[in-house]
């Protein structure tokens, strides 16, 4: 079995958070488009040269992912972005329940800064933090808010930079 070290596992935690956004912009089973179809080849090559992707037309109203900005409609009541962070991307599906909502932000702070003004946004919202402050080497904080909100807080440092990926499943009334 090969281990990973901390870098590489990092990068992986981030790569899946991606993914994570990603896919919650699409509904399941109609993201996947033929590839005999002469069109379908040249979109899919031109979105992979784009460094913006166009709005996905599978996407349902009111689910939308976007990078480098937060998309329209973000709850920043729910998940505000945090005094001087730069947003790498963000989601916000509020067609399903609960409604799912995520960040991805990084800063210059250390991983323990980042955590204690999540912690203090989300508790003055009433969520409880969960027991438990790291899954492997990555910092990880989960909360709970009655039976069935639930938030998730995961920051990768790396020489100074933090990394950090939010997200929230909520009940639709919490991110009007």
């Amino acid at each position: 079995m090969k281990v990973f070290g901390e870098r590489k596992r990092a990068v992986a935690v981030l790569a899946a958070a991606g993914a994570l956004l990603a896919l919650a912009a699409c509904t399941p089973g109609q993201g996947a488009t033929s590839a005999s179809s002469p069109s379908a080849s040249t979109a899919a090559a031109t979105s992979e040269a784009s460094t913006t992707a166009p709005p996905s037309p599978s996407a349902q109203p009111g689910t939308s992912a976007t990078v480098g900005a937060l998309v329209a409609g973000f709850p920043e009541q729910l998940l505000p972005v945090m005094p001087s962070a730069k947003v790498e991307s963000s989601s916000f599906d509020k067609t399903r329940t609960p409604a799912t909502v995520a960040l991805v932000g990084k800063i210059t702070l250390p991983a323990a800064g980042v955590v204690a003004y999540y912690s203090k946004q989300l508790e003055d919202q009433g969520f409880k933090p969960v027991p438990g402050e790291a899954v492997g080497s990555v910092v990880s904080k989960d909360f709970l808010r009655g039976d069935n909100e639930t938030v998730n807080l995961a920051v990768v440092e790396t020489a100074g930079v933090s990394t950090f990926t939010i997200g929230a499943n909520v009940a639709a009334e919490s991110v009007k």
